[in-house]
């Protein structure tokens, strides 16, 4: 059951109110986000809508936020840390929630929806979560949803930059004896990223992109030390990542950003000694909040129909032999 709360902010300062609001608003959708509602103001009259336990939370932050606006200017990590300090989780309770229409990406070959509900599923999650994790067998779509979906937030201005990301296995991570530039070093590895980006935006924007820093590639083991704000980052093969690798990886997201990681725990290249970090990070992490999960199956294999039917011949295989 939806509420819609109203509220009036004084003085009716516009300096203040800016800084409140942010650029573009970022600010209040940073809020929306957090606390899934929907913000509108005019000048300083705010009306709020959701569910009514979120609309009381989201008044108490607006309000309390924009006392600070006298003393200081408001930053992402600023807001973030308000609505820790005020407790948000414990005054948000589960709540029935109308059903919500399916989530629609916006790109140049046209409208992407989830095929069946896993997918519908994991389209949500993305945009509602800030570190996502999408696991199945090849053919799901859990990486190319992905794309479109870092793609849609660097149009809207949700982002500044898409960030891709894999561990170069077969290559021991050891790039300097290759060829060509970071880009040229990675690029066999990220094929699968780059066909999806080539697909939805078209080959020479997707150059000029990464020339100007925008997209940007990388092998894991060059984030180390890095910390990515206001960036849509995806990991891919994150099966093929040892437990220091993700931990290292997950570490990274900084404010503003959203992290998706994607991979096949059936399809693990690492040495045998060494444990997938995907398979590690799935069990640490399995009740922390604000960290979503999608498992995909067979049935939500979207190629060539015996695609599908190769994937649950090896399943059922591996449950009648699982010692093997």
């Amino acid at each position: 059951m939806t509420t819609t709360q109203e509220i009036s902010l004084h003085p009716a300062d516009n300096e203040r109110l800016s800084n409140l609001c942010g650029q573009l608003d970022e600010h209040l959708r940073q809020i929306e986000k957090r606390l899934q509602v929907e913000i509108a103001n005019r000048g300083n009259q705010f009306r709020i809508s959701g569910v009514e336990t979120s609309v009381k939370a989201a008044c108490a932050v607006v309000e309390k936020l924009f006392a600070s606006t006298a003393n200081e200017e408001l930053t992402a990590e600023l807001i973030h840390l308000a609505m820790q300090d005020a407790s948000i989780d414990d005054m948000l309770v589960a709540a029935p929630q109308e059903p919500e229409p399916p989530v629609a990406i916006k790109t140049k070959i046209g409208l992407i929806k989830g095929r069946g509900p896993n997918q519908q599923a994991y389209l949500k999650k993305i945009v509602s979560h800030d570190i996502n994790f999408g696991v199945g067998p090849a053919g799901t779509g859990k990486t190319y949803l992905a794309v479109a979906c870092a793609i849609e937030a660097l149009q809207t201005e949700k982002v500044r930059k898409i960030i891709l990301v894999r561990p170069a296995v077969e290559a021991g991570e050891k790039l300097g004896f290759l060829p060509g530039d970071m880009a040229q070093k990675v690029d066999p590895y990220l094929r699968p990223l780059y066909d999806a980006l080539y697909e939805m935006l078209g080959f020479e924007r997707v150059e000029k992109m990464i020339d100007k820093g925008i997209i940007e590639v990388a092998p894991l083991a060059f984030m180390r030390g890095r910390t990515l704000n206001d960036a849509f980052i995806i990991l891919d093969e994150a099966q093929n990542t040892t437990t220091e690798q993700i931990k290292m990886f997950l570490t990274r997201v900084g404010f503003g950003s959203t992290a998706v990681v994607t991979g096949d725990v059936t399809q693990i290249d690492l040495p045998s000694e060494k444990m997938s970090g995907l398979r590690h990070v799935l069990e640490v992490l399995k009740n922390i909040d604000g960290i979503s999960f999608t498992f995909f199956g067979a049935r939500d294999v979207v190629r060539h129909p015996l695609v599908q039917r190769i994937v649950t011949a090896y399943e059922d295989y591996e449950k009648k032999h699982p010692t093997e």
